[in-house]
């Protein structure tokens, strides 16, 4: 079946461009709260499930040994744009491990953010592993290791006790399968599982509300949201959708963006989960869909409403900021 067009792209009075895609809304008990599209074709969640990745970090308690502060357990949950501050926090993390730069198996590109590629092209600089966007995320894992006592090296591979420990905690959290039928692997090396929507939608509901976890998980989901709503600034970086969205809703709403239009959100409020994918991996449009999920499904004051009204329909500029079109939910997202 073709998905629906979710996304429209104006130009003028005209739609230029469609996007198509799918959408789960799910409650903690498991219970189906909207689907749109072909929710049951598996997706790669890729960095959409950071958070959930770093649930072993913190429930283990090896985010306490090794003084973890709240940006840094943020961090973990990043795909950063490499400004210092990102870098500065991925090294203290190392370095409570007893580990450094090296250690990390998460491969060398600029910065996301293109004030600090451009920055640091200036100072004569070359990016480092520290830049990579997962840094944070590889730096808990090199943490979990050195926590567990096992050697970091080869983290990254499916057999590692970090990724075993990582794969236990999203079948726990999702219900669903994590295996090598359905693997792939991500950007930045380690594993990454293809499951339904609905089973993501799932794990993000009970992220958000603490129910049908372990009590050790629950607490661990919390503070991951906790420190995630206390600096979303660590997700992701200035101007980036996540952090704008989590500035202003606090722990109202989390969301974490994943690769190629992926993106899973957790309401702890209304205990729902959500996951979405489009069709050809826009990001453009999974950030419309999600603000405009947020839009439909909490209740927002005029504050919030002003900042997630914009992220729904972005205002395209030309090269000398006249306004050209816009990009636009359909009916099929609106309440």
């Amino acid at each position: 079946m073709d998905n629906p067009i979710l996304v429209e792209v104006t130009r003028g009075q005209l739609v230029e461009s469609w996007h198509r895609g799918s959408v789960a809304v799910v409650d903690a008990e498991g219970s189906t709260v909207l689907t749109l599209g072909d929710v049951e074709r598996p997706v790669f969640p890729r960095s959409a499930v950071k958070a959930l990745q770093a649930l072993p970090l913190v429930e283990s308690g090896i985010a306490d040994k090794y003084g973890l502060t709240d940006e840094e357990i943020a961090l973990a949950c990043a795909s950063h744009s490499g400004e210092p501050a990102h870098v500065a926090a991925a090294a203290s993390m190392l370095a409570k491990a007893g580990q450094g730069e090296p250690c990390l198996e998460c491969g060398v590109h600029w910065p996301l953010g293109e004030a600090a590629a451009r920055a640091l092209a200036a100072q004569g600089g070359q990016p480092t592993q520290l830049h990579n966007n997962c840094s944070g995320k590889h730096a808990g894992f090199i943490c979990l290791a050195c926590g567990m006592g096992d050697d970091p090296k080869g983290y990254v591979k499916a057999q590692h006790p970090v990724q075993q420990a990582v794969r236990s905690a999203l079948e726990d959290l999702t219900g669903a399968s994590h295996t090598e039928d359905v693997s792939g692997i991500d950007g930045c090396s380690i594993p990454t599982y293809a499951i339904p929507l609905p089973a993501l939608a799932f794990g993000f509901a009970k992220f958000g509300a603490g129910v049908g976890i372990a009590p050790g998980c629950k607490s661990a989901a919390e503070r991951i949201r906790k420190a995630v709503a206390r600096h979303p600034f660590m997700v992701a970086g200035t101007g980036r959708f996540d952090t704008r969205l989590m500035e202003v809703m606090g722990e109202r709403a989390f969301v974490k963006a994943g690769a190629e239009g992926v993106y899973c959100a957790a309401f702890p409020e209304l205990g729902y989960g959500i996951s979405l994918k489009v069709d050809d991996g826009a990001g453009r449009a999974a950030e419309a869909m999600m603000a405009s999920l947020v839009l439909r499904f909490l209740k927002l004051d005029d504050t919030e409403r002003a900042t997630v009204e914009a992220l729904a329909q972005p205002v395209l500029k030309n090269w000398n900021g006249i306004e050209v079109g816009r990009i636009r939910v359909t009916r099929d997202l609106i309440a």
